[in-house]
């Protein structure tokens, strides 16, 4: 388990919101351990998961389910089984199959395409992304081609920081470093943020939640606001809003720091 994971059972962050995506469960590369701490360790009103929470394209090709993965399934089922939290689900694209039957409503889970989120600051749209993803949309197969490289390239991260930690160097991701740079690439021939804001400014909303990108984001693009909660497999964020209305980006290490805090001071 990691370092920070030290928190008594019992101590819990307590949040309005906790927007989640892209755990990308049945990975191998999935740090679901990780996301499995953090909810057994917060509070939410309502939890909100953002899309590629399963990993539908790497289970077709074979995956990695394991028991931490369906653990993750269980933690968010207990949520609705001790009517704990509203769970809010929209479709990303490794989930895609989802799409076919949308909307599904039962009780307080809620499976949408996109969802109207209302916050002290005004509503938000809260969508996955790929829909402002110009080859996600209009040429899937190299979308698909695009992640069997991505994934063969966290498998080198692994054997590479392997041999870094042992000369004492830190831990360096050429597979973050290339994914980032094919996703600024894409995201200016498809003017990605004129399109968020064009969205959110056709929905009434005030600003835009997504994911899909692995980035975490936190800025105002043109009159709208615009967050990306990240990912779980290497930046390891999310995007909570706090029981005071604000909603802000966090890392796992900074969630577990503020744990480890009210842990110290017995809880409060």
């Amino acid at each position: 388990m990691p370092n920070e994971q030290t928190a008594p059972v019992g101590v819990r962050l307590e949040f309005k919101t906790l927007i989640l995506s892209d755990i990308h469960l049945g990975t191998e590369e999935s740090k679901v351990d990780e996301v499995n701490y953090l909810l057994e360790h917060c509070k939410a009103q309502t939890i909100i998961l953002n899309g590629d929470i399963i990993d539908g394209w790497s289970l077709r090709r074979r995956g990695g389910w394991k028991a931490p993965h369906t653990r993750f399934i269980r933690l968010v089922l207990k949520r609705l089984e001790d009517r704990e939290s509203e769970i809010i689900y929209t479709r990303g694209n490794h989930d895609d199959l989802l799409g076919r039957f949308l909307p599904l409503h039962f009780g307080s889970l809620n499976i949408v395409e996109e969802f109207i989120y209302q916050t002290k600051r005004g509503p938000y749209l809260v969508v996955h992304g790929d829909v402002f993803d110009a080859v996600t949309q209009n040429h899937q197969f190299l979308s698909h081609i695009g992640d069997i490289g991505y994934q063969t390239l966290l498998k080198i991260n692994r054997f590479t920081n392997a041999v870094r930690r042992m000369m004492g160097m830190e831990n360096f991701s050429f597979s973050k470093l290339i994914k980032q740079r094919v996703k600024e690439a894409v995201n200016f021939m498809s003017r990605f943020e004129e399109h968020v804001e064009a969205l959110a400014l056709k929905r009434g909303c005030v600003g835009v939640i997504c994911g899909h990108i692995h980035t975490a984001a936190n800025k105002q693009v043109g009159k709208i606001h615009y967050m990306n909660s990240g990912d779980w497999v290497e930046s390891l964020t999310c995007i909570v809003e706090t029981l005071d209305g604000q909603l802000k980006v966090i890392s796992y290490k900074e969630f577990c720091r503020e744990l480890q805090i009210k842990a110290i001071n017995g809880g409060e």
